[in-house]
């Protein structure tokens, strides 16, 4: 059989829409080499979701060879599922990466961010890199000597080629998907790696066959291949709907918006705008003029906002005593009536541009007045120092979230600044901002919400966790993401999860320890300090049933080291027999071996394979 992992979309942003099928499919349909019915090349076209992580296709090549393709379209995997990418290109007879030539935002993110990755784990496979498309709207290179780089919307052939010397790729330009591209150019290539990559297998095959048949006494016993280790699935991230949802249910509101009447228009949180924000982080006093140093920023928070700490302001009355939010008028009338879909467009935590353009649209019929407004949501968003950083607002739409683009929330992170509360724990403080806590994590929403202690205390002691375990713990829940320092850590972050409820940080974990486990060699594994043993029990103790699952597989697989080990025994009655019953090597290959040493020793002839 031969396998091929495709990775890459080859699909224009701009004109996704009215491209037929990709290139593996157009591929697997046309070529004469390859037979299949159309049902039975798209396996999982049942199971998939609206953007599934990989598609896989099985026909047959040459006649009776089996050739299973992994068609990977979203880079995503690397992120959110390294076990199984990792495992894909480690699999790999042949890997095809490919981009579309007019979408240079994405080859360069690639090449930054996942090219390396890839670099890592090739094991002297063949790579080719398909560029498709025609280039559109290609603007000549600069030939002043100052300038290094083409300035040019398309990505050019020498970037291409020079991405593919890095990898020692084969380079091919597709300009479209017919039969002379996909069949001869494309097709011709990829059969040649075909029939080298079957050349190879063919060749080591009969080099086994030639040294089982080279002794024609006892043969030596075959040692079977150990279980297949249970694979674990990442959880998809909600970081972004978590936060969404925060604007919708209005808890924890630390700042309220009215129009220039004094009208109630909206609550929001003061950690979020100012996560996106430089204006608001002015506005609020986050940030001074002087640490911002832009003209624009500081004009525009004196057009549009002003706040009012009036007592006498209607409703003031009515506030809690204790803590109330803060009053912000706005000042332009028009800003003011698309404030709500505005600040849904930020919450949202992406660049949709083009739905706010529509909301606004709706609200304000005259064309100068919507341009009026985006170019102020705009003037918001702006980065200081820099000039129309958001001029093509569009191409950035559903790229990159809109938290990592400004300012993160990770600026905010183990900082006193719009903290409204604070944690002990071993005799130090953290603050922390309850609007994020409570966005992210159910147990901490019930807490401050509910009828509890914690929620009128601004100081809430913590046991159980030390410092760095709960810090890290708070990192996950402002950004997402977190990276243990090893796999105490990284277990002692999983039992914080666990108490604190939170299902996609355990899997995180979970993926960690496996991860780190399996790329440890048979020395190191014999020689580390780490109880295999107390993990496992850890691991069933806080409900981690995947991870102690695969931990029993894993203490079964490497039985000759674990067995070795004085916490071995410390194994229950129930988990010492899933061991045994699934050891690798079995009893009965190390009893065959025995008889076959034996048998050598009694002719006094060398072993073909000890």
């Amino acid at each position: 059989s031969i396998h091929i992992v495709a990775l890459g979309n080859e699909g224009d942003a701009f004109h996704q829409d009215n491209r037929p099928s990709g290139l593996i499919r157009t591929y697997l349909g046309r070529s004469p080499l390859v037979s299949g019915d159309e049902s039975s090349l798209l396996l999982n076209a049942t199971s998939t979701v609206a953007r599934p992580v990989f598609t896989e296709y099985q026909a047959s090549a040459f006649g009776n060879v089996k050739l299973v393709v992994h068609d990977c379209p979203v880079w995503d995997i690397f992120d959110s599922d390294w076990y199984t990418s990792r495992n894909l290109i480690g699999s790999a007879d042949i890997i095809v990466i490919k981009y579309n030539v007019n979408d240079k935002f994405s080859f360069h993110e690639v090449k930054d961010n996942y090219i390396p990755v890839i670099k890592r784990a090739l094991n002297s496979v063949p790579v080719i890199i398909a560029a498709v498309g025609t280039r559109q709207n290609e603007e000549l290179p600069c030939t002043c000597p100052l300038c290094t780089s083409d300035r040019g919307s398309c990505v050019s052939t020498t970037e291409g080629v020079q991405l593919a010397r890095e990898l020692g790729a084969t380079y091919l330009e597709l300009h479209s998907l017919d039969d002379f591209y996909i069949g001869k150019y494309f097709g011709g290539v990829l059969e040649y790696f075909m029939i080298q990559a079957l050349n190879q297998k063919t060749s080591e095959k009969m080099k086994k066959r030639k040294m089982s048949s080279s002794f024609h006494g006892i043969r030596p016993p075959q040692l079977e291949q150990p279980e297949k280790m249970p694979v674990l699935k990442a959880e998809a991230s909600h970081y972004n709907s978590d936060l969404n949802n925060l604007l919708l249910g209005c808890q924890c509101v630390d700042v309220v918006f009215y129009s220039a009447d004094l009208a109630e228009v909206a609550e929001a949180h003061k950690i979020l705008l100012c996560a996106v924000s430089h204006v608001f982080m002015l506005l609020f006093s986050v940030k001074s003029p002087r640490d911002i140093q832009d003209a624009s920023i500081i004009q525009t928070t004196q057009d549009l906002f002003a706040i009012n700490r009036d007592a006498a302001f209607p409703g003031a009355s009515q506030e809690s005593p204790g803590n109330p939010p803060l009053r912000v008028v706005v000042k332009d009338t028009l800003f003011c009536s698309c404030l709500l879909d505005i600040l849904r467009f930020i919450y949202s935590g992406a660049f949709q541009w083009e739905e706010l353009e529509e909301d606004i649209r709706k609200k304000l019929k005259d064309s100068g007045d919507v341009s009026n407004v985006i170019e102020k949501v705009k003037c918001i968003l702006k980065t200081p120092g820099k000039i129309n950083c958001l001029r093509n607002c569009k191409t950035y739409q559903a790229r990159k979230p809109l938290w990592f683009y400004n300012t993160s929330l990770k600026f905010f992170l183990n900082k006193p600044m719009l903290a409204d509360v604070v944690f002990e724990i071993q005799g130090t403080t953290v603050p922390a901002h309850r609007a994020i806590l409570v966005a992210r994590c159910e147990v901490m929403a019930a807490m401050f919400n509910g009828n509890y202690m914690e929620a009128k205390s601004v100081l809430i002691p913590v046991y159980g966790v030390s410092k760095e375990t709960f810090l890290s713990f708070l990192e996950y829940l402002y950004t997402d993401s977190c990276c243990p320092a090893g796999i105490f850590q990284a277990m002692c972050l999983l039992i914080c999860a666990e108490m604190y409820q939170v299902s996609r940080l355990q899997h995180i974990c979970e993926l960690f320890i496996v991860t780190q486990l399996q790329s440890m060699p048979s020395r190191e594994l014999a020689s580390m300090s780490l109880d295999i043993v107390d993990l496992l029990k850890k691991a069933k103790f806080h409900h981690s049933d995947c991870l102690s699952t695969w931990l029993l597989h894993f203490i079964a697989t490497n039985y000759l080291i674990f067995s070795q080990k004085p916490e071995f025994q410390d194994l229950s009655v129930e988990e010492r027999s899933f061991v045994e019953k699934h050891r690798w090597p079995s009893n009965m290959y190390l009893q065959q071996l025995a008889e076959y040493r034996k048998y050598i020793h009694s002719r006094k002839c060398r072993c073909s394979v000890m």
